[in-house]
């Protein structure tokens, strides 16, 4: 007890509790910070003025959103950052969608009104553009550089909270996120940087600032895992977005699940996969049932390429599938059988 007082009082080398602390004794504040603050400061600092608060007004079903301002007009809010000088602002799909009104709300207080651009549900992913002097666009990082364990700064505005700031690590990588259409959202960041209702659509930045992920969801009632959209799959979909104002995506019609294939059909075909997706449901006037699919086919490939189950076939129906005839193998009664299937552009269904 006696070398801890002393330790303390200064006897040691702890602090003299006799001699007072004035301004000249005390260090700078750029000195007392570590380095793991000083980094959290410089991204915030850096990415702030470009972080936007969005409000939007909706004419449909109230049920994501809290405060209702009329019986057939609900009201909910997000966050989003500009990606351009002339206010394209890159934000979340389920925070614009089927908006009636979005208004946008700027770092430096100025609020404007925004047209929405394009939106991507499939990707959780939406562009709006406001006309506005003076913006300041994020700097776009590269999310394959990024590592796990490194520093992840969020910056949004839960409930309505301006530019609240929150700093975590990179907790994984790969990871893939469902989205509402039921389609999975790949290469998505784990973080332990806190998310809470109204970061969504805000930024994700490494300790330069530079933007490498949407911020998107969390899992409740856990703590510390939240999600964000890579910054490498948002700028590919804002700049087609930009372009065309969707994504185009193939689809067939099917409604499906994923059921194990017995081992006998396996070997006695030689599969690749040990699954497959059984045709539950084939929607009228679809590609799938031109090309003769019946409810109760056990779909093996695509394309000559292994499904195993309906995110295997997801990943195969991209854009350049409309239009083209395609081989798609199926097991029907222990036979096999390939059909020809013409795919047609994405109306958001399988």
């Amino acid at each position: 007890m006696d070398k801890a007082l002393e330790w303390i009082s200064g006897n040691g080398q702890g602090i003299d509790l006799e001699k007072p602390i004035t301004p000249e004794s005390s260090l700078p504040d750029e000195q007392l910070l570590d380095a793991y603050s000083q980094a959290v400061i410089n991204a915030a600092e850096k990415v702030s003025p470009s972080v936007v608060h969005i409000t939007v007004s909706q004419k449909v079903s109230g049920r994501r959103f809290r405060q209702v301002r009329s019986p057939q007009e609900v009201q909910g809010s997000g966050s989003g950052f500009v990606v351009t000088p002339d206010g394209f602002i890159l934000t979340n799909s389920h925070v614009v969608h089927d908006a009636s009104k979005i208004e946008v709300t700027l770092g430096d207080g100025r609020r404007v009104e925004a047209q929405l651009v394009g939106d991507d549900p499939e990707t959780d992913l939406a562009v709006m553009r406001i006309g506005a002097p003076n913006l300041v666009p994020a700097l776009l990082g590269d999310s394959q550089a990024i590592r796990v364990g490194q520093l992840a700064v969020a910056i949004g505005n839960p409930f309505g909270f301006q530019c609240t700031v929150t700093a975590g690590v990179v907790s994984a990588l790969g990871r893939s996120l469902r989205s509402k259409s039921g389609r999975l959202i790949d290469s998505i960041i784990q973080t332990d940087a806190a998310l809470n209702p109204g970061n969504s659509g805000g930024p994700l930045v490494n300790s330069r600032g530079e933007v490498i992920g949407v911020n998107t969801a969390m899992i409740l009632p856990a703590q510390g895992i939240c999600f964000a959209i890579a910054i490498n799959t948002a700028k590919f979909v804002a700049a087609r977005l930009i372009k065309d104002g969707k994504i185009r995506r193939s689809y067939l019609g099917v409604a499906g699940q994923d059921v194990p294939l017995h081992r006998r059909v396996v070997r006695f075909y030689n599969l690749q996969v040990e699954s497959a997706i059984l045709v539950v449901s084939i929607e009228p006037d679809s590609p799938a049932l031109r090309a003769g699919l019946r409810e109760g086919d056990l779909i093996v490939a695509y394309d000559d390429q292994p499904v195993a189950g309906v995110d295997d076939l997801h990943r195969l129906l991209t854009e350049k599938q409309v239009g083209i005839r395609t081989r798609l193998t199926v097991i029907r009664d222990w036979a096999r059988l390939d059909l020809t299937v013409v795919a047609e552009e994405s109306k958001t269904a399988a």
